[in-house]
This record gives structure tokens, C-alpha cells and sequence, in this order.
């Protein structure tokens, strides 16, 4: 989390999630959970004017640069879900949560796609 100037840790007090639930032990669940919700009164990421989503490439940099200048008041760097998160999200028939598919490099399927079956 970064606010006034400052970088800081946060880390989930035990048993404030469950960790056999795919999504519910993800970064952003957690932070929606339990920060932006309960703290910050957003329920809806994807249509809630006082929260934007900076691309993991733009870098810590962004973050910091947006809330200095006072275009936002805190900022949140989350861990990117990891390979094994996503088979598990995918396995169970669950739906990845808003703002945990940005990838990095971008696909160029957009060309061209090869079926391999």
C-alpha cells in the first residue's frame, strides 16, 4: 500500500479467508474483501469512479506518481495470480475476479489462432 509518501506491507491476519477457496485466497479478493469493501464502502471494481486499475508493466512508479501528485489518495500493489491459481480458478468452473487477467506479454492471437486439437 502506498499513502502519504510511503510504502507499506500488509499482510492477511489468519483466518480472515478460506484457503481452500480458489478465489477467495487471491490478493485482490482479499484486498476487495476486507479493504476496499468493508473500509472503503466499493463494492463494484468495475464501475466505482473512485477506484482505477494501473497495468502490472506501468510499474510501482505509477502508483506512487498518481497518488503524489493527488490524483488518488492510496494505492495497492498486488501480487499477480500465479499459473497454479488460475488451473485451480479454471478446475473448479469459477470465474477470475475483475482485475486479475491482465497478462504480460499481451497474446498476438489476435492475428492469427492455431487450434491444436
Amino acid at each position: 500500500m502506498y499513502l502519504g509518501g510511503k510504502w507499506y506491507s500488509l499482510q492477511t491476519k489468519e483466518g480472515r479467508y478460506n484457503d481452500a477457496d480458489p478465489i477467495g485466497v487471491l490478493d485482490v479478493t482479499i484486498l476487495s474483501n476486507l479493504v476496499l469493501d468493508r473500509i472503503l464502502g466499493i463494492k463494484d471494481l468495475r464501475t466505482d469512479k473512485r477506484i482505477d486499475f494501473v497495468g502490472g508493466i506501468r510499474g510501482l512508479g505509477e502508483l506512487s506518481r498518481r497518488v503524489d501528485s493527488g490524483e488518488m489518495k492510496v494505492a495497492f500493489a498486488l501480487y499477480p495470480v500465479s499459473m497454479e491459481q488460475l488451473i485451480n480458478i479454471a478446475d473448479t468452473g469459477n470465474i477470475m475476479p475483475p482485475k486479475t487477467t491482465w497478462f504480460e506479454p499481451k497474446l498476438r492471437s489476435g492475428l492469427a489462432i492455431h487450434s491444436l486439437d
